[in-house]
Formats: structure tokens, C-alpha cells, sequence
């Protein structure tokens, strides 16, 4: 069996391929970013950002989304796909902001994944990027590259979540997840992946460009 692709040469190239592995969402504080993350379901970030200066100029906060006619959510949202269900989970989202939280973002993520809509990727998001707190958020892409890299065999975001955890200090968990989330974006491709120009290429063990 191939050996696992070494960690410390991985995070070596994509810090020097990926310098700022910034959130491609825009947001302008937790508020924002938590609605736009539970928007990106399914969707790009591109999409979302289209639609996130309409819905955040209607409604502000937390009060003024849970009050929303679902109508309007549904007009602002419908560029999305399923702008339905997620007009209804941001809704609900700001009604349990309000009645649990006082309005506020949570900073946790026992109380951030009692939200609707909230899974442990959304709270992880924020909690790295709003309040800069250590969390490791796995989507498709970190998973994919994770098991490309040899990394993990599982699909289960927890279980690979937790393996990250270990093989990494908390100080890098944000920015090793952002990477690798953008290097399967961008690079490491689920149907074909850019081998050629990857700068993982010769010690991935998944690589078709050896």
C-alpha cells in the first residue's frame, strides 16, 4: 500500500500555493457569515455573495429576519436552489438566535449546532473565521483531498475531522482546513482532478501525474 502523503511537506507547499487562504464568503460580522454559510448548501460562494447585499440590506439582524415574509426570503433566495427549505432555516435560524441566544451569535460549538440548519461544519466555519477560535471544518472537498492524500479512508466528516485533529496543533486547524477546502476547489478536482499543475503531485499517493 502506498504511504500517506507526509503532513508537514503537504502544509509546507499549500501555505507557499495558498498564502491567504481566505473565506470566500463575504461577511461583515457572525451574523452574516453563520447566514451565508447555511446558505452555501449546495450552492457556490459565488451565488451566495450575489444574493447576501439584497437580504442583509432588508434585513439587518437576527429581529428583522425572523419577522421576514417567507415570500420575500423566497424571492431574495430563489438564485440559491432550494430556497424554500433554506428561506425557512434562516428564518427559523434568527427566531432561535433571538429566543435562545438574546440575539447573538454563539461562540461554542455545543450552542452553535443547537441552531436549525447548523451542523458541525457550518459552526465550525464560524467559529474559525467570526470568532478566530481553533475548529476544523470538513466539507467535500477537505474530505476528498484527505483521503487522495492518504489521510483518512472515510467519508464521515467527524471521523476525518477528528483525525485532522490529532495530526495537527489547534493554531492550524483553521487555516490547514481553508487550504485544503480550496485546493479541492480549485485543484484537486472530484472528476479530474489538475494533477499536472498540483503542487502535491509527486508525493500524493493518488496523483496521476507521477
Amino acid at each position: 500500500m502506498t504511504s500517506p502523503a507526509p503532513v508537514g511537506e503537504v502544509l509546507k507547499r499549500l501555505e507557499g500555493s495558498i498564502p491567504n487562504p481566505d473565506m470566500e464568503l463575504d461577511y461583515r460580522n457572525p451574523f452574516e457569515l453563520l447566514v451565508a454559510t447555511v446558505l452555501s448548501a449546495q450552492t457556490t460562494d459565488k451565488t451566495v455573495n450575489r444574493v447576501t447585499p439584497a437580504l442583509f440590506g432588508r434585513y439587518p439582524d437576527p429581529r428583522s429576519l425572523a419577522n421576514a415574509a417567507p415570500s420575500d426570503l423566497e424571492e431574495i433566495l430563489r438564485p440559491t436552489g432550494f430556497f424554500r427549505r433554506k428561506a425557512g432555516h434562516i428564518r427559523d435560524l434568527a427566531q432561535a438566535l433571538l429566543q435562545n441566544f438574546g440575539g447573538r451569535v454563539p461562540d461554542t460549538l455545543e450552542d452553535l449546532v443547537t441552531l436549525p440548519g447548523v451542523g458541525r461544519k457550518t459552526a465550525s466555519v464560524v467559529l474559525a473565521n467570526a470568532f478566530h477560535k481553533p475548529a476544523i471544518f470538513v466539507d467535500t472537498h477537505v474530505g476528498r483531498v484527505c483521503r487522495r492524500l492518504g489521510w483518512s479512508r472515510s467519508n464521515d466528516p467527524e471521523i476525518i475531522e477528528q483525525t485532522l485533529a490529532k495530526m495537527l496543533p489547534p493554531e492550524r486547524w483553521a487555516s490547514t482546513a481553508s487550504r485544503l477546502l480550496l485546493h479541492g476547489r480549485y485543484v484537486c478536482l472530484a472528476k479530474s482532478p489538475l494533477c499536472q499543475r498540483c503542487v502535491l503531485s509527486d508525493i500524493c499517493p493518488s496523483s496521476t501525474a507521477h
